[in-house]
């Protein structure tokens, strides 16, 4: 494993560092200061073409669709997005949950559902949403979903609620890719299909918006409870083939999550920087809070963490690159473990070392925080990664017995 940048990898990171100090940072104080939280600010239109016009555009996506960067390319680049979370991964669209859905597309949709949804989505011109999620059942079991898509003649019909479904508060947001259930009494992990759903479709509402912590998380478009009631959309809006949903969120909750932890370890870095300057700021009791034993502890435990984890990620990233996804399987999940806790932790103790400045909206602490601990919940809460890892380990062992 070889994780030093090449030549791509670095020409991207200067650029995009500097439009990071240029154009992110300066406007981070006002960007939610506009409108309800769920309009996205003015001023994000303006960055994504400042990013267009600098080439930082779609970095995420490999292949013709987008940059053509490998994961162990694209991961110094999300973290640097990830020191700035609300903004930078939207100014280059590179934000969940159009990521994802852009990668589903470009993998299974059909040639006339790239041209409607995907081509737009690629421009920026649109938002989208991954609608799987519902209130009734445990969720972190995929397979109990409950929402029901009917075949009736050249239509599908659907049926059922979602919830935290991120994006669809937007008012960008014009299509949903929906999971829900086409043949109940199927096998466990084919019962299930993906098809999209316009957003004006008839039947279809947006029943409230749901917010994380308190905060409208308006950098992800927002989370909505949905309503589905008989709400038809024709047969060539399904995506692959049925019974092909559960496979294909796999496929798209791989990489998501890698590029969830690769911004976490961005959000680590800058929670770790202002650590730093306020502990040299601040002096308690006679003396900087950057002499105190305790804070010291502090600095010193985050740099060997962030360190760890950036490695295991960069790992990760290098065995989707030369194994695939599922040789990676066992990485993937350690990430989605290991650096969410980590990352929480070290937030923990930036907002302890700057007292209540650090829970106000003064400092992107706060804010920095309720998003890593939202992350070990979504895409598969902790428990449910430890268990099945946790069973690749035994099975390992268990022809020895």
């Amino acid at each position: 494993m070889d994780f030093e940048f090449d030549a791509t990898t670095e020409d991207y990171r200067k650029r995009l560092l500097a439009f990071m100090e240029e154009h992110v940072y300066p406007v981070e104080a006002g960007y939610h200061a506009e409108g309800d939280g769920w309009e996205p600010p003015a001023v994000l239109k303006e960055l994504q073409s400042k990013a267009k016009d600098a080439g930082l555009w779609n970095l995420f996506l490999p292949g013709e669709h987008g940059a053509g960067l490998t994961n162990l390319q694209y991961a110094p680049l999300a973290e640097i997005t990830g020191r700035s979370p609300s903004i930078a991964p939207a100014a280059l669209n590179c934000a969940a949950p159009d990521t994802g859905n852009m990668e589903v597309l470009a993998e299974f949709g059909t040639p006339e559902q790239q041209e409607r949804w995907l081509t737009p989505l690629l421009a920026g011109e649109i938002r989208s949403a991954f609608a799987m999620t519902e209130p009734q059942v445990a969720s972190s079991d995929a397979t109990n979903i409950g929402t029901r898509i009917e075949r009736d003649g050249d239509d599908y019909v659907i049926n059922g609620r979602k919830f935290y479904i991120t994006g669809a508060m937007n008012p960008h947001c014009k299509i949903f890719i929906v999971m829900g259930k086409t043949d109940p009494d199927a096998a466990r992990h084919v019962q299930q299909s993906q098809i999209l759903v316009p957003r004006d479709t008839p039947g279809l509402t947006v029943k409230r918006g749901m917010t994380v912590f308190g905060y409208a998380d308006g950098d992800h478009g927002g989370h909505a409870e949905l309503v589905f009631e008989n709400v038809r959309v024709p047969a060539a809006n399904l995506i692959g083939v049925e019974g092909g949903g559960f496979a294909i969120s796999q496929a798209r909750l791989g990489p998501g999550r890698i590029h969830h932890c690769m911004r976490l370890i961005g959000m680590a870095e800058r929670a770790l920087e202002l650590m730093c300057v306020r502990a040299l700021a601040r002096t308690p009791f006679g003396k900087p809070l950057a002499e105190q034993g305790v804070i010291q502890d502090w600095i010193a435990e985050s740099r060997v963490r962030i360190e760890q984890a950036r490695l295991l990620v960069l790992k990760a990233a290098w065995l989707m690159d030369t194994v695939g996804n599922k040789g990676a399987h066992t990485e993937i999940q350690s990430i989605k473990i290991m650096v969410p806790a980590t990352v929480e932790w070290i937030l923990d103790k930036a907002i302890q070392t700057h007292g209540a400045a650090g829970v106000s909206q003064d400092t992107p602490l706060a804010a920095l925080w309720a998003g890593a601990r939202t992350l070990r919940l979504a895409d598969g809460p902790d428990e449910v990664h430890k268990r099945s890892l946790a069973r690749r380990e035994l099975n390992r062992y268990r022809s020895r017995s």
